[in-house]
C-alpha cells in the first residue's frame, strides 16, 4: 500500500514539531515537507502534490485560506485539511468556499488531526465537535426561517439528488457514471446543475450540504 504522503504548513515551529510528532505515530504517513508561511504552502503542493496538505489558516505572507484556494487550483489531487483557533462560522464558510474538505480546531487536534487526515484523504470530510455543532446550529437556524436550505434540495430532479449523493460519498465522475450507464460528461452536467440549484460552488460545500440535510453522515 502506497505511503500517504503530507504537507504541514504552520508559522509556529513548536506547533509544527508538535503535530509532525503526532503525524509521525503512524508509519504509513509521510510529511514530505513542512513551510511556515502561505506562499511557501503553495510552492510546496504545487511542486510535491502531496495527499493531504495541513494547512494553518492564520500564516505571514499569505493567509491560509487564500493559499487553500491556490492550492486545489494548482495541486487538484491534494486535499486540505484546515487548522484554526476561530470556531465562528465566518472562517468556516471561507474555508469551504477556498476548497478546504475539513476543518479542525487547534486546541482539538491532539484527538482529531489523525482522524482528519484520514477522512480527507478518502475525500470525505472531517470537523472537530465544536465545528459540528456550528453547522447543526446554523441549519436549524436556516430550517427557521422563510427561505431554507431544504427549499433548494426541493428543486433537485430525482436523478439530481441520486447524484448529489454519490458525489457527497466521495465517488468520481466515472464511478458514478459506470454505476448509473451514463457518460462522465453526463455526470459533470448534473454536478453544475446541483451546484447552481444549490447556491453552492464546490465539492467541499456540496459535502457539507449533505452533511446538514442528513445525506450522509
Amino acid at each position: 500500500m502506497p505511503r500517504l504522503r503530507l504537507l504541514l504548513a504552520d508559522d509556529h515551529t513548536l506547533v509544527r514539531h508538535g503535530l509532525r510528532k503526532i503525524l509521525e505515530e503512524r508509519p504509513d504517513w509521510e510529511v514530505v515537507e513542512e513551510v511556515g508561511d502561505g506562499r511557501e504552502a503553495v510552492r510546496a503542493a504545487t511542486e510535491l502534490a502531496p495527499d493531504v496538505a495541513v494547512i494553518d489558516a492564520a500564516m505571514p505572507l499569505l493567509n491560509g485560506i487564500d493559499a487553500t484556494q491556490q492550492i486545489v487550483k494548482r495541486a487538484p489531487n491534494t486535499r486540505v485539511l484546515m487548522l484554526s483557533m476561530h470556531s465562528d462560522e465566518a472562517y468556516l464558510t471561507r474555508a469551504l468556499q477556498a476548497g478546504a474538505m475539513g476543518y479542525i480546531l487547534k486546541d482539538s487536534a491532539g484527538k482529531d488531526l489523525l482522524k482528519g487526515i484520514e477522512a480527507v484523504a478518502a475525500g470525505k470530510p472531517f470537523f472537530s465537535p465544536t465545528i459540528e455543532r456550528l453547522m447543526m446550529d446554523d441549519y436549524v437556524r436556516r430550517a427557521a426561517g422563510t427561505t431554507t436550505v431544504a427549499d433548494r434540495y426541493e428543486t433537485l430532479s430525482n436523478r439530481e439528488r441520486e447524484i448529489f449523493q454519490l458525489i457527497a460519498e466521495a465517488n468520481t465522475s466515472r464511478e458514478i457514471a459506470d454505476m448509473l450507464e451514463i457518460s462522465p460528461a453526463t455526470v459533470e452536467t448534473h454536478r453544475a446543475r446541483i451546484l447552481q440549484k444549490l447556491d453552492i460552488h464546490n465539492t467541499a460545500e456540496l459535502v457539507l450540504y449533505a452533511v446538514r440535510r442528513g445525506v450522509v453522515s
